[in-house]
C-alpha cells in the first residue's frame, strides 16, 4: 500500500511499506536485480515494478516480502474477486479453527522498540477482525506472538509476507519514524488500519486493487502482475468500484479504513 499526501515523504509506499523490510538493510536498485529473478516474481503473480532487494529476499508491491526460498518453490497462486474491484488471496492460507465458537487463536505482540501508542493501534486492528466472528481470532500478548510487530527503518511504512504451512506470516516490519506517533483515537485508528492491512497479508490477502494500483495510488495504470490460474468471484458482491477497502494498495495520511461490506464478505468467505 502507498501512503498518499504526506508532505514529509511525498508519495509513499504504504502497502504499508515504504521501501525496505528491515533496519539498516541494503536496498538495491531495480536495474541491479537479475531478469531471472524478476521473471520468477512475475510468475508468482506479483508485480515487477519497483522491486527492491533487501536482507534475505525482495520487497514487492510496496509491502510484500518474498524470501529467496519462496521464489524457488513450486507455486499455485490463486485469487478471489469481489466484483470488478478485486479481493485477492494467495493459495496459502491460515488453517482456521473448527468454528467461530472455537476459533484458532493467533497471538500478536508489539516490540518494546515501537512507541506505546502502537499497542493501542494494534488492538484497534485486532478488534476489527474479532468483531467479524471468524474461524480465526487474534489476541494481543506482551511478547512472543505468532505475529510480531518489529521496528524497522527505510522507505516504507510497514511490510509483511504470506502464510506458509497453514500458519500466518510471523512478522510485520513497522517504520514508526515514517508513520509518526500520537495519543488520540484518530491516530490509533490510522495505525490500526496500517496494522490490519499487514495482518491481512499475514493471513493470505493480496491488494484489493491488484489489477490496477492507480485506482488508489493515482498516476498511470499499474497492474501488479498476472496470476497463473483463474479468479473466483465471491457471490453477492457488487460490480462497482470499491474506494474504501482495507486492502487497497495506497492510503492517505491519517486515514482510517474499517472493513467495508465487501471486505467482510471476503473475510467470511475465507475464514
Amino acid at each position: 500500500m502507498k501512503l498518499k499526501n504526506l508532505t514529509k515523504w511525498g508519495v509513499m509506499v504504504v502497502a504499508l511499506a515504504f521501501s525496505g523490510c528491515q533496519e539498516d538493510q541494503e536496498v538495491v536498485q531495480q536495474s541491479d536485480i537479475a531478469k531471472e529473478t524478476l521473471d520468477k516474481i512475475y510468475q508468482m503473480g506479483f508485480g515487477t515494478k519497483e522491486v527492491q532487494r533487501v536482507d534475505n529476499g525482495y520487497l514487492v508491491e510496496g509491502d510484500i516480502f518474498l524470501t529467496e526460498a519462496a521464489l524457488n518453490d513450486q507455486h499455485d497462486p490463486r485469487f478471489l474477486r469481489v466484483g470488478e474491484t478485486e479481493q485477492y488471496r494467495t493459495n496459502s492460507l491460515v488453517t482456521p479453527g473448527a468454528s467461530s465458537v472455537n476459533p484458532r487463536v493467533i497471538t500478536v505482540s508489539v516490540s518494546s522498540r515501537l512507541p506505546a501508542s502502537y499497542k493501542n493501534g494494534t488492538q484497534v486492528a485486532i478488534d476489527r477482525y474479532n468483531a467479524e466472528n471468524l474461524l480465526i481470532k487474534f489476541l494481543l500478548v506482551s511478547s512472543g506472538g505468532n505475529i510480531v510487530l518489529e521496528k524497522a527503518n527505510g522507505s516504507y511504512l510497514a511490510s509483511a509476507g504470506f502464510p506458509t504451512g497453514g500458519n500466518p506470516y510471523g512478522s510485520v516490519k513497522v517504520n514508526s519514524r515514517a508513520i509518526g506517533d500520537g495519543n488520540t483515537a484518530t491516530f490509533y485508528n490510522y495505525v490500526g488500519t496500517i496494522i490490519a492491512h499487514e495482518m491481512g497479508h499475514c493471513i493470505g490477502f493480496r491488494h484489493t486493487d491488484y489489477m490496477d494500483r492507480s485506482y488508489s495510488c493515482g498516476g498511470s495504470t499499474a497492474n501488479e502482475g498476472a496470476s497463473t490460474v483463474g479468479a473466483v468471484q465471491i457471490p453477492g458482491t457488487p460490480a462497482a468500484a470499491d474506494p474504501n477497502s482495507w486492502m487497497l494498495a495506497c492510503i492517505g495520511s491519517g486515514q482510517s479504513r474499517p472493513f467495508n461490506n465487501n471486505d467482510k464478505t471476503a473475510l467470511n468467505y475465507l475464514y
